[in-house]
């Protein structure tokens, strides 16, 4: 694989060409295929997906007339490769590779799902990427454009997407942009999703968190309003790449008001506060730039004006994750912890790695251990924020106009969730808010979030809820009842 990054000091980037490591890349059959061989180690960098709105409602291909029993949604997942090498991301062909753990790859994360539990029916909760994914695992919700003082009252029209073809044989969107009108059926692309939603027998046309009428809503990687060291960003917020300061409530608030202890631990956190004070240090301005690597559109908290437009607050509650292995190691962390990585750390393909992830998470167990009192009181979840732009063969339900999509994987280490188990309970990032709300007493967060789904029940089947949609607060991932020592 040619290596399209030209400066030295970044990760390398696959240039848009077909990755010829893989064993028989030119006479693959129309399936999956392994990504590891004799030429791609599982200590490779491999290229980078389509992992985007519109492109993922499309990569689905999702038709009440496809339905089945096993498959009530009628997503037939078969448009991967396409959307790929149509919309000429150089990549396609990879979205259908996979790795095989039977044969070695990922064996950290297969030794603690064969010690723990792991679910199989765990789900990214919006169609695309990065931002929309965190945003849902702290407000169980969408985000939306505020009208703020000072700034113009929706997106400008460049940002908002078009998904479009530009021509009868460009299959290309017209505008691939950051937000969409999508309470608005006469805007390009909404009716389609909405018509098939509304063909649903469960009607996830009528759920709550549909968008709302008049709103802009993120549905693509957009930054927050609120640069690192709490300034607002002016520029990019006024040319809508930044998301204007946000009232929309996070489990954080959630915590806040009921003095529950709580932070979120970005990796780079510091350097890029340091960058945005005006810092020049080259490893600041590394890390700093854009977003780049230290991950300022993972941090779902970093949008909201109660947190990021509080000093207070932001001191209390956004950190770095060097603070995090430090409060580790003295033996003490906050009630609720995110544990974000950096982007060098992150697993992404063609800028990390997945043992690169594997390594850290493995550091946080071991630390923990080094703490039986702390890791006894602890629940640790390891996840993705999407699965990044892969195929999967999984059932996802449609809850609304944003998702779900599909499968990622999730696993719960604890000594009450011992043995090796595989739950099949269905979820998505709005069950961790749930999960957090049940183990402290805490209220959905509004009307509208998905925190007010139902747990589904499983009787007719073990991956569809009988009660879609639903998704599962993740309780029946532990038993509290007895636990087992190492």
């Amino acid at each position: 694989m040619t290596n399209c990054t030209t400066d030295p000091t970044l990760p390398p980037s696959p240039c848009a060409e077909p990755d010829s490591r893989i064993a028989n890349y030119n006479i693959l059959p129309n399936t999956v295929f392994q990504i590891t061989g004799s030429s791609v180690p599982y200590d490779s960098y491999t290229g980078d997906m389509v992992h985007r709105f519109f492109h993922m409602w499309q990569q689905s291909d999702c038709s009440v007339a496809d339905a089945t029993k096993s498959n009530p949604a009628g997503c037939k997942n078969d448009l991967y490769p396409f959307v790929g090498i149509g919309h000429g991301d150089g990549s396609g062909a990879n979205s259908m590779g996979f790795y095989n753990v039977q044969q070695g790859d990922a064996p950290l994360f297969k030794r603690l799902a064969d010690q723990y539990t792991m679910s199989d029916n765990y789900h990214q909760p919006v169609m695309g990427g990065t931002a929309v994914q965190h945003i849902m695992i702290g407000t169980a919700d969408a985000i939306f454009w505020e009208p703020v003082e000072g700034f113009p009252t929706q997106p400008p029209a460049a940002q908002v997407a078009d998904p479009n073809p530009k021509s009868a044989t460009n299959v290309a969107f017209v505008r691939d942009g950051r937000w969409t009108k999508c309470g608005d059926q006469t805007q390009p692309g909404i009716r389609p999703i909405t018509e098939y939603l509304a063909t649903l027998p469960w009607h996830p046309d009528r759920t709550a968190s549909n968008c709302d009428d008049g709103k802009f809503y993120m549905i693509n990687n957009t930054r927050p309003g609120f640069l690192s060291n709490g300034q607002l960003n002016t520029a990019a917020i006024n040319a809508g790449t930044a998301v204007p300061p946000s009232s929309l409530r996070t489990i954080g608030d959630a915590l806040t008001e009921k003095h529950i202890s709580w932070a979120f631990y970005g990796g780079g956190y510091n350097a890029a506060a340091r960058f945005d004070n005006g810092s020049t240090d080259p490893f600041d301005v590394l890390i700093g730039t854009g977003g780049d690597w230290y991950c300022d559109i993972c941090n779902p908290f970093q949008y909201a004006k109660s947190i990021m437009g509080d000093p207070v607050q932001r001191k209390a509650h956004i950190k770095d994750a060097v603070d995090f292995f430090d409060e580790l190691d003295h033996g003490h962390l906050p009630a609720v912890a995110y544990l974000k990585p950096d982007s060098f750390d992150d697993g992404h393909p063609a800028s990390s790695k997945p043992g690169v992830l594997e390594a850290l998470a493995e550091r946080v167990l071991d630390k923990l251990k080094a703490h039986p009192e702390l890791f006894d009181d602890t629940a640790f979840f390891i996840t993705f924020d999407e699965g990044g732009g892969y195929w999967d063969s999984g059932f996802f339900q449609s809850i609304d106009f944003f998702g779900d999509g599909p499968r990622i994987p999730f696993i719960a280490v604890s000594k009450y969730s011992r043995g090796g188990r595989v739950v099949h309970t269905y979820g998505d990032h709005a069950s961790i808010v749930k999960f957090i709300e049940r183990n402290w007493g805490l209220n959905p967060l509004t009307r509208r979030s998905r925190d007010n789904l139902p747990n589904p029940t499983h009787k007719l089947d073990a991956y569809i809820p009988d009660n879609v949609p639903a998704v599962g607060d993740l309780f029946d991932m532990f038993n509290f009842e007895t636990s087992v020592d190492d």
